[in-house]
């Protein structure tokens, strides 16, 4: 696997992710991962699955008309799905800093933005936006209005799918080169941890 080919690579799998959640579109199915786990694939598909299953989590706590208490139990099914989203992109991360560990960064190397598994993660939810865009763009129960407006959004989705694998290519071989600096800061969340959310250590006084 070549390094510019990393992006097509992720749009191949992520596609196949989502589309595979959608044969049975159930939050309670769990991922049936058809590449190995020694494969970099494995990887990206296990965080698009994530991201899948808390985009329909994120659909269905909006209902109105929700049952308070299964609210806060989508709520904290929700936090659980966001704590793993962000272990998988730490995961994914670390697969780079292996790539480039033994690259020289060059004296006037920067550090980008953000890290190659975070670009990773807005490509994956940009996958999710345009496979629900297009469906609204076909759908028959409304007006041509509606699909010819999320058609237009649709084409501006596809175009950012364009710019943003351009841009996570680019950062890898600027990374390869020694023109970047691989740096990665853990996320260090805050509201889970009972020894650092005061609502939870001032139980204990």
């Amino acid at each position: 696997m070549t390094k510019t080919a990393i992006s097509s690579l992720a749009i191949k799998v992520f596609e196949k992710s989502v589309y595979d959640y959608h044969v049975h579109d159930d939050i309670n199915k769990l991922a049936s991962n058809p590449y190995a786990k020694k494969d970099f694939e494995h990887l990206l598909y296990e965080k698009n699955w994530i991201d899948t299953v808390q985009w329909h989590y994120e659909d269905i706590i909006r209902d109105p008309d929700i049952d308070p208490k299964e609210g806060m139990k989508l709520k904290r099914l929700i936090d659980s799905s966001n704590q793993n989203r962000t272990e998988m992109v730490e995961y994914i991360d670390s697969y780079f800093l292996k790539l480039y560990s033994n690259v020289i960064s060059k004296p006037d190397a920067k550090v980008n933005t953000e890290s190659p598994a975070w670009a990773l993660d807005r490509l994956s939810i940009l996958i999710l936006k345009i496979y629900h865009m297009k469906e609204e763009s076909m759908r028959k129960d409304v007006s041509e209005q509606h699909r010819k407006t999320c058609n237009q959004k649709l084409q501006v989705l596809l175009q950012q799918r364009k710019d943003l694998s351009e841009s996570i290519d680019h950062l890898l071989e600027d990374l390869s080169k020694g023109e970047k600096i691989m740096k990665v800061y853990k996320q260090m969340k805050m509201y889970n941890d009972e020894t650092l959310n005061p609502v939870l250590y001032k139980k204990d006084e």
